[in-house]
């Protein structure tokens, strides 16, 4: 009974391994060039005197009512101009960068084939990390910036948000903002349906970003993963016993989906936490739901929250 056990796990993981593999080779055969435009390398190496050329050339980057003085001062500020040199040095050659969204975007295509190929824009911007990898149909615009190393000088943020300053984290983020854009709004703001949310735009990296970690599509730590594997089903508990599940309450989100250095259970375990379980939470939930239903990625996006719950079958590994 072992053995033609072991022999039909054996046959489901090599048919599983066969399926991705077709999967992959159809994905390598879908024609993409992304094309690159450095816009933080123009503006910066621009004379003064030929700003009005730029901002022809790049209309939506110098928004009505702002003097030219904004923009001649960045040019010239040594702090900026510093910024600049650092990036260059870091991505002085983007060739490597430009391969990955090639990879990517043979993925989004896949699945989603009436997707644009769009033009990736880099950019030196204002240090706003909500704002690191911006997907905009025709557009994926990138802030270099924020992706030169967690230990680099320049950043002066708490830890849970330089650790996603690196190169590694590009391609995550522009998948999180391609998912948002694709993930209609709803009215239900429950801490369930929060989850969910951001269960979708992980599990849509599952997919469009096969060979990256867990760790990696979280914007974790391997260790962080870890916790939450092995606290799931203890948080899992917490969630039911509190009766958190379909309350409105905005404090929720704070706690448990929004950035944050750990999430917040008011209980000793909260130091040694990473934030965001919520939406680790809610990315095993959808997992389960993708396993024991016959649903597309783009039909996923779509589907109901309380849907998406109530078919999953989800149990939390004990």
């Amino acid at each position: 009974m072992k053995i033609y056990r072991f022999a039909v796990v054996l046959c489901l993981f090599f048919l599983s391994c066969d399926q991705k593999s077709k999967v992959e080779k159809a994905v390598e055969e879908i024609p993409v060039d992304i094309k690159v435009e450095r816009f933080d390398k123009v503006f910066f190496e621009t004379k003064p005197e030929d700003l009005a050329k730029v901002k022809r050339q790049y209309p939506f980057f110098f928004p009505p009512g702002n003097d030219d003085a904004v923009w001649l001062n960045k040019m010239q500020d040594p702090i900026w101009k510093e910024v600049y040199t650092e990036v260059q040095k870091k991505y002085g050659n983007f060739e490597p960068v430009r391969e990955q969204f090639n990879a990517l975007f043979q993925h989004v295509k896949y699945y989603f084939p009436k997707t644009k190929t769009p033009k990736v824009i880099t950019v030196i911007s204002e240090m706003d990390y909500n704002a690191k990898a911006i997907y905009a149909d025709s557009l994926v615009i990138v802030a270099l910036e924020l992706y030169l190393g967690k230990d680099h000088k320049f950043y002066q943020f708490p830890n849970y948000l330089k650790q996603n300053f690196e190169e590694k984290q590009i391609m995550p983020d522009v998948v999180s903002s391609f998912a948002y854009r694709n993930i209609p709004p709803s009215a239900d703001k429950t801490l369930l349906s929060q989850m969910i949310f951001e269960g979708k735009q992980l599990y849509a990296k599952d997919l469009l970003l096969p060979d990256y970690t867990d760790a990696e599509k979280m914007g974790y730590t391997p260790e962080q993963i870890k916790w939450c594997e092995e606290n799931e089903n203890y948080m899992w508990r917490y969630f039911l016993e509190k009766e958190m599940l379909y309350s409105p309450d905005p404090k929720l989100n704070t706690r448990f989906i929004a950035p944050a250095p750990f999430s917040k259970f008011y209980l000793e375990l909260d130091n040694e936490s990473p934030g965001r379980v919520g939406g680790w939470i809610g990315w095993q939930i959808v997992r389960s739901y993708m396993k024991n239903n016959n649903v597309t990625l783009p039909e996923l996006l779509k589907t109901d929250a309380k849907e998406i719950f109530e078919k999953s079958k989800y149990k939390p590994k004990k």
